[in-house]
């Protein structure tokens, strides 16, 4: 898996300031994405240990609230495979922190709807994720007014009490 980019400070992609963990790799595509430079899974730098210490130094500080994962797209299996170790070691680490995740795929029934986007890995990384952000962007739907998404047709989902209860929970409605 390899790094896009590294935000240790940014307000922009969850609440409170957060560190945002970009990652490499695409293959939804969609139309005017913000980041389409990072549709290559290769582009950037490689997430290795000292990418991971690095991040992990970044979300230290007591006004960090936490991380959130963008690309990309994080949900891709190539780069679940990746995080899934990563996210376990933010989790015990820092257990406060909240984990956010962007991500084209759109969430159903406890996996994500599309197959394509489902490995081994899936399920339990989920389970690290408080907040959901689904669904791929749609041009004709954007909206610069809504809050963390880019389009109407995108969900802000509070993963923590849709896991617990089985239905969808909106974090933000």
């Amino acid at each position: 898996m390899n790094i896009a980019e590294l935000k240790k400070t940014d307000i922009a992609n969850g609440e409170g300031v957060r560190v945002s963990l970009f990652v490499s790799g695409c293959t939804r595509h969609c139309k005017n994405c913000f980041n389409s430079i990072a549709w290559d899974f290769h582009y950037g730098r490689p997430f290795d240990g000292a990418a991971e210490e690095e991040v992990m130094e970044a979300l230290s500080p007591d006004y960090i609230a936490g991380l959130s994962l963008l690309g990309g797209d994080p949900m891709e299996p190539a780069n679940q495979r990746g995080l899934l170790p990563f996210l376990k070691n933010v989790r015990a680490r820092f257990p406060e922190k909240s984990i956010w995740c962007y991500t084209g795929y759109t969430y159903e029934g406890g996996r994500l709807k599309e197959p394509q986007a489902n490995c081994e890995a899936t399920g339990e990384l989920l389970s690290y994720i408080d907040v959901l952000v689904d669904g791929p962007f749609v041009e004709a739907l954007k909206d610069i007014r809504l809050k963390f998404r880019g389009s109407s047709n995108q969900r802000v989902i509070d993963m923590k009490r849709t896991l617990e209860g089985g239905n969808i929970v909106l974090y933000l409605t």
